[in-house]
């Protein structure tokens, strides 16, 4: 006979996972949001698990493209001139680092490599886009994720405190948010709990950071010695919502009706922001956490403590110590 947990979720899931997710829309607190996300994974699970991800994939595509509203066309520019030296040198020794710590740590090549790659420029997105070039099996796919997904929620709830610990500016807290956080979602988090000015840099920083998703796909069939045909490239997800952003930030420039529904739609872009993060800690499960393992997680904290740290110094540098 099947029980009825088999058949589908029970009340007290469904209760307890839009109650608390009420609560986080209420709150509006990124880090609040993702904790209570967590409370529902880790102890009755998420009801839809099937739906979570893509759910969580387009929400946050649009809550970006709602901060473009945000923003005007000279801000993006000038943060993308500013991120893009530092971009290109912790893109590249991010990956080199992350080649020689993996032989030291005795860690697979290929899993090595997927947790760098997320480290480098988006996360789970960078991780999805040189998966399928990379030919990576699922066990090596779900376990850099989980591992890149952990660090992510510790960024998200730490990178505030200790920027006002450095009493560093909005402008430093934008571009190292963006540089030293793994995926987006966490990135505006981290910035929009900082302040709106870290939270615009963050945002356009980070987009055009993960633009180098086309050009890692390609680098990936070169060392690792895979065709990049026609059906591997089929595979890789463009970020082409990073166009809508932009797209967004030149009519809040140069339409005025838009320039006055602005904010309203910035408000709703964080709120759509808040809600993704509570999926996101909803759809971690017990299981996920067991998978990822000590050595891949502890290879994943050092180089990403390594690259936080130097990435800051260059920016201090770069701006100036506060």
């Amino acid at each position: 006979m099947t029980s009825t947990a088999a058949s589908g979720p029970r009340p007290l899931q469904i209760f307890l996972f839009f109650a608390l997710l009420l609560v986080a829309a209420c709150l509006a607190n990124p880090p609040i949001a993702l904790l209570l996300g967590l409370i529902v994974g880790l102890s009755v699970k998420h009801p839809y698990p099937k739906a979570n991800s893509a759910i969580i994939k387009k929400l946050l595509q649009y809550s970006v493209i709602g901060l473009g509203f945000g923003i005007s066309l000279s801000e993006v520019i000038k943060a993308s001139q500013t991120g893009v030296l530092l971009a290109i040198l912790t893109i590249v020794g991010t990956l080199c680092l992350g080649y020689g710590l993996g032989r030291l740590l005795k860690l697979g090549p290929k899993l090595a490599y997927l947790i760098a790659a997320g480290t480098a420029i988006c996360g789970g997105s960078a991780i999805a886009a040189v998966g399928p070039v990379l030919d990576a099996d699922d066990s090596e796919l779900s376990v850099s994720l989980g591992t890149v997904f952990i660090l992510n929620g510790i960024a998200l709830l730490i990178f505030p405190e200790i920027g006002h610990a450095l009493h560093l500016t909005q402008h430093q807290f934008g571009l190292w948010a963006a540089i030293a956080i793994h995926d987006t979602s966490s990135v505006v988090g981290a910035a929009t709990k900082y302040g709106n000015e870290a939270l615009m840099i963050a945002t356009t920083v980070k987009l055009a950071r993960a633009l180098w998703i086309v050009p890692l796909v390609f680098l990936t069939a070169s060392l690792f010695r895979q065709p990049a045909g026609e059906n591997k490239a089929q595979k890789v997800a463009l970020p082409y919502f990073i166009l809508f952003f932009l797209l967004a930030s030149v009519l809040k420039t140069y339409v005025s009706p838009v320039a006055q529904i602005a904010p309203t739609l910035v408000t709703l872009a964080k709120l759509g922001l808040t809600l993704t993060l509570f999926l996101i800690g909803a759809g971690l499960s017990v299981n996920a956490l067991r998978a990822v393992g000590l050595k891949p997680l502890l290879f994943g904290m050092i180089l990403w403590i390594i690259v936080a740290s130097l990435s800051l110094w260059g920016i201090l540098q770069m701006t100036g110590t506060p």
